[in-house]
Parts: C-alpha cells; structure tokens; sequence
C-alpha cells in the first residue's frame, strides 16, 4: 500500500514531516493550503493582541477599537460588505496608530492570494514578493512566520506541482469521527462504538444519536 502513495498532505509541523519521510520516504510532502493560510491570520491575531496591549495596557475588552474587529480582520479581502469594511477602517483608525496591524492584514491577505497563482513559477515570484515586504516592515511576528514558511517553502510550492493537493477530506472525516466521540460519551461497548466511527468515516451525513441512558439525569436544585 505504502508503495503506491505518491503524494502526501501534511500540517506545517515538523513530527508530521518526520513521520512521512519515515514512513513514505518516496511520498511527494505537499503542505496543506488552510493550514498556510491560518498561520497567516494567527499571526495577524498576534499582532493585533501585542498592539492592544501596548496601546492600552490591557487585554481586549469588549468596547475597545482592535478588540471590536478581531473576526472581521480574520475575514477575506473578497467577502467583505460595505458596512465591513467600514467598521474594519474604523476600528483600524481608532486603534491602529502605527499601521502594524494593517500592514499585518494586507500581508495575511497576500499569503491567501498565493494559492490563486496558477503555475508554481507565479507562485514563487508571489512568495518573493511577500518575503520581501515582510522584511521590510520588520513586524517581529510576520518575521517569524517568514522563517517559518521559508523553512516550508518546497512543501508549500509542492501544491502546484500536484494539482492543488489537500488533507481536507482527511480533516473532514476527523471533524465527524470527533462529533460520535462527543454524542457517544459514555459508550460501554467498544466494538459498538468502532463500529459508528467506521460508518461515519464511510457516510457523509449525520448518524442518528442512539440514547445512551433510560432515564434523564437527576439535576441539582
């Protein structure tokens, strides 16, 4: 089996790349693009949450102006409204004094807009780009995940070599095998419970909840 795997999709972390060059050394190793792309947004929250606390020497609290707008930052460029995009510039312009968290934004945005590229030449002279205007910004949590990326940078060109390969329906099917984990808290039968992961892992819908007790739990006064 192993032998007939060609390409791999893997999270941006170094136990996974270990284990496929371990296990599937003739695997092409292909990094994941959503997982890309939200190193890219976390790093934007980093920012956002080190500003904040310059700023006002506090954690976000609810009325503050970066605080306000910490989804909408997190929100494509191309899925904005009009009134998004207004409360987006307001929160910037009342919060944002030293544009670090919009430059921030423009540079989570531009690592979206890598895989739009559509050969892996235009990708890397986009990656160049944002390399470089990370470093000139000098922002310490872009730099890191520059370094981060740049350490990944065969991995993330892979995807468009391959045909934009993903570990999505990998992560779908853990997504669904966790929601039975969940339902089936309580489960005394181990061959039962295998048995619903197998189905879910086989059906994409969503598997009837089967009672667990007889009776509804006593509830504390």
């Amino acid at each position: 089996m192993a032998d007939g795997i060609g390409v791999a999709a893997l999270d941006p972390f170094r136990g996974y790349a270990t284990a496929l060059r371990t296990t599937l050394p003739g695997a092409r190793r292909v990094l994941d693009a959503f997982h890309v792309t939200r190193l890219g947004f976390d790093a934007l929250d980093q920012v956002r949450r080190r500003v904040q606390q310059h700023t006002l020497g506090h954690r976000g609290h609810r009325n503050d102006p970066l605080f306000r707008i910490r989804r909408v930052l997190r929100r494509g460029a191309e899925h904005h409204s009009q009134r998004s995009w207004a409360r987006l510039i307001a929160g910037l312009e009342a919060g944002d004094h030293d544009q670090q968290v919009a430059l921030a934004w423009i540079a989570a945005q531009d690592l979206r807009r890598i895989y739009r590229c559509r050969t892996r030449a235009q990708a890397e002279r986009h990656l160049l780009a944002w390399f470089t205007a990370v470093a000139e910004h000098e922002i310490p949590e872009l730099l890191r995940l520059a370094r981060t990326l740049d350490s990944w940078r065969s991995e993330l060109l892979a995807y468009f070599d391959t045909g934009g390969v993903s570990n999505g329906p990998t992560e779908a099917i853990n997504g669904l095998i966790k929601k039975i984990k969940r339902i089936g808290h309580g489960f005394r039968n181990f061959a039962n419970y295998r048995l619903r992961l197998l189905c879910t892992a086989a059906s994409t819908g969503t598997l009837p909840v089967t009672p667990i007790r007889g009776r509804l739990p006593r509830l504390a006064a």
